[in-house]
C-alpha cells in the first residue's frame, strides 16, 4: 500500500503579486524562444523535404557485392542480407548472442513521489493550497533522486549502479559493404533474448562474489527475493537485433557508407528493415519529417500560449482581493493568451514559409486567424454572461 503526506501552505496576497511579476520574465523569455523555435522549425523542415526529394531524383540502384569504384562518392541504394561472424557480449554477466546489436535494459526498485494540489483562493487575495504526497514503490529503469522527495525519512533510493548499454556488432557487412554503428543503430526487429536458467552459473561468474542473483521470466534478478522486491532490488533483460535483411540509402564511401549531403546541406542516411525500393524510403523519410514538424509546431504554440498566460497573470492575482472577480479576470486572460498564442504562433509559421511556399502561407494564416476568431467570439460571450450572473447575484 502506498503511503501518504498532506502538507497546507499559504500563501500572502503580496507573494503571490511577486511570484506574478516574476512569471512576467518568464513569459517573456519563453515567447521568444518559441518564436525563434517554431521559425528554425519551418525552416529545417523545408530543407530536409528538399533535400529528400533531391535524394529521391539521384539515388542509384546498385548491388552490394562487388562494390563498383564508379558509384563511389554517390547516394546509392543497396539491398542484402546482413552478415555477423562474431558474436556481442556483455561482459558484466556473461550474456552473449550472435546479431548486430545487443541492448541491457536495467531496472531498480525504487520509491516514487506523486502530488496532486488543490488550490483555494480567500478572501483578499491570499491562497491556500493542500498537496497530498504519495509514495510507492516501483520498477524504474531511470534512477530516482529521493534527495528532492517532500518527505525523505522512510523514502531513502540507493545509488543506481548498473547501467543500461548497447553493444554493437563491429564485423558486420552488407555484401561486402562494412556496416558501423551509424547503419547499425537504425535497424529494427530488436526481440527479447531469451535467458534460460541453465546460464546461471555463467552469470554468476561473470557477475563476480557477494551479489545474490538468480535468472527467471528471461531476466537476470539482483535481490533476494523476485517475488517479493525490495527498495534497490535490480532486474536486467537483454534484447537482440537480428542480422536480417536490410536495404540502406547513403552516399558509397569506399566500402562503407556516409551521410550524403544535398545541395541545401541536408544529409541523408536511411535505413530500412527488409527489401524496401528506394521511393517507398524517401516517402517514408518525408512522412517522418511532416510528423516531426506538426509536433515542433502545436508545442511551440502551446508554449507561446502559456507564455502569454504568464504575462497576464498579475491581473488575475490583482482581481484575486475578491475571488469571484478573480475568476472571472482569468477567464479572460486565458482567452486573451490562448488567441495571442494561436496568432503568434500561426503568423510566425506562415512568415517562415512565405518564401517557400507562399500558397499554404496564406492557407495557415486563414485557418489559424478563423479558429482564433471564433474562440475569442465563444469565449467573450462567455465572460459577457459570467459577469452578469455575478451582478445579479
Amino acid at each position: 500500500m502506498p503511503d501518504q503526506i498532506t502538507r497546507t501552505t499559504t500563501t500572502s496576497w503580496f507573494s503571490r503579486i511577486g511570484s506574478a511579476l516574476a512569471g512576467v520574465l518568464v513569459g517573456l523569455v519563453l515567447i521568444l524562444g518559441c518564436v525563434a523555435g517554431l521559425a528554425w522549425n519551418e525552416g529545417n523542415a523545408v530543407k530536409i523535404a528538399r533535400g529528400l526529394t533531391e535524394g529521391a531524383g539521384t539515388v542509384i540502384e546498385a548491388e552490394v557485392a562487388p562494390i563498383l569504384p564508379a558509384n563511389d562518392q554517390k547516394l546509392v541504394h543497396v539491398t542484402g542480407v546482413v552478415g555477423v561472424t562474431e558474436p556481442l557480449s556483455d561482459p558484466d554477466f556473461g550474456v552473449t548472442a550472435t546479431g548486430v546489436k545487443l541492448a541491457r535494459t536495467v531496472e531498480m526498485y525504487q520509491w516514487q513521489e506523486e502530488s496532486k494540489s488543490e488550490t483555494r483562493t480567500k478572501l483578499g487575495g491570499g491562497e491556500e493550497t493542500v498537496t497530498t504526497y504519495t509514495y510507492s514503490k516501483v520498477w524504474s529503469s531511470d534512477a530516482i533522486d529521493s534527495s528532492n522527495f517532500q518527505t525523505v525519512a522512510g523514502h531513502e533510493n540507493p545509488q543506481m549502479t548498473i547501467e543500461a548499454r548497447e553493444v554493437y556488432a563491429q564485423d558486420a557487412t552488407l555484401g561486402d559493404f562494412r556496416l558501423d554503428d551509424t547503419v547499425l543503430s537504425q535497424m529494427g526487429g530488436a526481440q527479447a533474448l531469451p535467458l534460460p536458467t541453465a546460464m546461471l552459473p555463467e552469470v554468476e561468474a561473470a557477475a563476480g562474489q557477494g551479489r545474490t542473483l538468480s535468472l527467471g521470466q528471461n531476466r537476470i534478478y539482483l535481490g533476494e527475493n523476485p517475488a517479493a522486491p525490495a527498495i534497490g532490488d535490480t532486474r536486467i533483460a537483454y534484447d537482440l537485433t537480428p542480422a536480417a535483411e536490410t536495404s540502406v540509402v547513403a552516399r558509397q564511401n569506399g566500402d562503407g557508407f556516409m551521410p550524403w549531403r544535398a545541395r541545401n546541406g541536408a544529409e541523408v542516411l536511411l535505413v530500412a528493415d527488409g527489401n524496401v525500393p528506394a521511393a517507398d524510403m524517401f516517402q517514408s523519410a518525408q512522412d517522418a519529417n511532416t510528423v516531426l514538424a506538426w509536433i515542433i509546431r502545436v508545442g511551440g504554440v502551446i508554449l507561446l500560449m502559456v507564455g502569454f498566460g504568464l504575462i497576464l497573470a498579475p491581473f488575475g492575482v490583482l482581481a484575486d482581493v475578491l475571488p469571484l472577480a478573480g475568476t472571472i479576470v482569468r477567464m479572460g486572460t486565458g482567452l486573451i493568451g490562448f488567441v495571442l498564442g494561436l496568432l503568434v504562433g500561426t503568423v510566425t509559421i506562415a512568415l517562415a514559409w512565405l518564401a517557400f511556399r507562399p500558397v499554404t502561407t496564406v492557407i495557415i494564416l486563414l485557418v489559424g486567424g478563423g479558429i482564433a476568431f471564433a474562440v475569442y467570439r465563444l469565449g467573450l460571450g462567455r465572460a459577457k454572461r459570467a459577469a452578469a450572473s455575478a451582478a445579479s447575484a
